[in-house]
């Protein structure tokens, strides 16, 4: 039984040193522009997942989702998030391929986490990834608005729809006459 245990502390450490020798002797990519190994988007998604589910606050959006907060939500949406997260011409961002990880497409895949957790990215950002922290940047209430605005972009009422075609020149993802997306990013 001693040799067993010996033999997995030793078969442990192997591993651990194997791949601290893989990280320090440059064998795993930098560059931003590579595609993420399946198990390693598996991994940051789910660990982003747990901390978000700890440590952000449970909390209902204060600001009602009327149709001004929501239109007001897509303009501040419109100046600070789609350069990277794409605008809402149903274009995906420029930068899409230049980031690692590379931000996820909000417009052209809503987005199904609930407003808290939406919020919390928005205002504490996310740590390795280029998402700032908006909380020094914007109010609360905007902030707030934008959640409005992402957490509903699949049903919109006809007049945030008619002002998104009106504004943008195209019909909102879920709306009447809504350009097909194809397929969805696989979720991890």
């Amino acid at each position: 039984m001693r040799n067993f245990i010996l033999g997995v502390i030793i078969t442990i450490a192997i591993i651990v040193i194997g791949g601290l020798a893989f990280l320090e002797l440059g064998f795993m990519p930098t560059n931003a522009d590579a595609t993420p190994p399946h198990m390693e988007r598996r991994i940051a998604n789910g660990a982003m997942d747990a901390s978000m589910e700890r440590r952000a606050p449970h909390v209902n959006n204060p600001v009602p989702p009327t149709d001004d907060n929501i239109m007001e939500g897509m303009k501040i949406y419109t100046m600070n998030c789609a350069l990277c997260h794409g605008a809402l011409d149903l274009k995906p961002s420029p930068l899409a391929k230049s980031f690692y990880p590379s931000p996820p497409q909000v417009i052209l895949h809503s987005m199904d986490d609930p407003e808290w957790h939406i919020y919390y990215a928005i205002r504490t950002g996310v740590r390795y990834t280029a998402m700032p922290a908006w909380q020094s940047v914007l109010t609360e209430q905007d902030m707030w608005k934008v959640t409005a605005f992402l957490s509903r972009i699949d049903k919109l009422s006809p007049p945030v729809q008619e002002y998104w075609k009106k504004s943008f020149g195209v019909n909102p993802p879920g709306g009447s006459g809504a350009h097909d997306m194809g397929d969805k990013d696989e979720k991890d």
